[in-house]
């Protein structure tokens, strides 16, 4: 037996023991699941899976392994999550759109097990999340061309029952999607969100193609495959195209190739997110006490105390005419705590009128 053979040989035995042990840790997990059912407490706890990542990575004699391992455990406790929550009947996520679009995309890969709930608008899943009929939202939240989408972030701020539980950023790539058995050839209108076809305009003046723009990608995708006309074809995604039956014709058409989107998971919290510090992002909403000098000394707090402000977005305030309230992202530093979160908010006080901690989260990438 060579060396790889014997190798393979002993992943099998360890992956053997580990189906065993895994069954083990399901079933103390369901009893976690009823026991949080007969208490009414929350399936995530974001300070108690803090400390079983730091407290298992820390057992680790080879230190090269410990990221590999964090990530592992994150993984089993993400799937650990969606059983409680399929046993508690709590597995619901909504989103806006059909199936096929990029927020129902995004679900799936956050939420492979949840049972997926469309609506009509962004603020029908807010209501959705608000009134109990899912556990939770996902909503984009900002395209690395084309910026915020400024009414997620004014519903946010209306919503005050409800938190940023996620974060995470999703590519997107553009195909060209057509019937079975066409050709680009045959192609000579392309169909699709106006964004999607201005993403990939030079693509389409390359071609000559005529456009129509369209509700979104993936009711796009479907009038294709509704239609089975070869002369036509839409801009959607890869997944739209297995979703709808449709053949892609060019992939990538997108100019953009770096774009992305960032999607936010929103819920219902009885209490405000708990902070835990290192490698977390904070989000924050806040207007400032109208007087001189106030705002810029809420941003040189939040630098003064090491944390990096990475965006701040600013927006009218709802029947206040000509003021703002103020959206601010900020990454906690190397070796912070939830004490040093703490501290800092109660810091920015008392230079805010209002000062909500809308999410405590890391950011994840939804594509792996």
């Amino acid at each position: 037996m060579d060396l790889l053979q014997q190798a393979r040989s002993e992943i099998d035995r360890i992956d053997a023991e580990m189906a065993a042990l895994f069954e083990r840790r399901m079933r103390a997990v369901a009893d976690v699941a009823r026991y949080k059912a007969q208490t009414g407490k929350p399936v995530f706890d974001a300070v108690r899976e803090a400390a079983v990542l730091e407290k298992n990575a820390a057992r680790l004699q080879d230190e090269a392994l410990r990221p590999y391992y964090r990530r592992f455990l994150q993984q089993a406790m993400d799937v650990s999550r969606a059983y409680q929550r399929a046993i508690l009947g709590r597995g619901t996520a909504a989103y806006q759109g059909v199936q096929g679009a990029w927020s129902h995309i995004a679900l799936r890969r956050l939420f492979p097990f949840a049972r997926a709930l469309s609506f009509t608008t962004w603020a029908e899943v807010f209501d959705a999340v608000q009134n109990g009929d899912a556990e939770f939202g996902v909503l984009p939240f900002e395209n690395s061309s084309a910026g915020d989408v400024s009414a997620v972030l004014d519903l946010l701020y209306t919503h005050p029952g409800l938190i940023v539980a996620r974060m995470c950023d999703l590519p997107i790539r553009q195909d060209l999607l057509g019937v079975p058995g066409g050709s680009l050839a045959q192609v000579r209108t392309v169909i699709s969100h106006p964004q999607a076809l201005a993403q990939s305009s030079a693509f389409l003046q390359q071609h000559g193609f005529a456009t129509r723009p369209w509700s979104n990608t993936a009711e796009a995708a479907r009038a294709i495959a509704e239609h089975k006309d070869p002369s036509m074809a839409a801009i959607a995604s890869a997944e739209t195209a297995e979703l709808y039956g449709l053949t892609i014709l060019a992939a990538g058409v997108n100019t953009e190739g770096d774009n992305t989107t960032r999607f936010i998971v929103i819920q219902r919290a009885a209490e405000p997110p708990v902070p835990t510090g290192d490698g977390q992002r904070l989000a924050l909403l806040f207007t400032a006490r109208h007087e001189p000098g106030r705002l810029a000394a809420v941003l040189d707090q939040i630098g003064t105390r090491g944390f990096n402000m990475e965006c701040i977005k600013s927006r009218p305030l709802p029947h206040v005419p000509f003021e703002y309230y103020f959206y601010v992202q900020l990454v906690c530093p190397r070796g912070s705590t939830r004490a040093g979160c703490e501290a800092l908010l109660d810091t920015l006080r008392a230079d805010c009128s209002t000062l909500r901690l809308l999410g405590a989260f890391t950011l994840d990438a939804a594509d792996q």
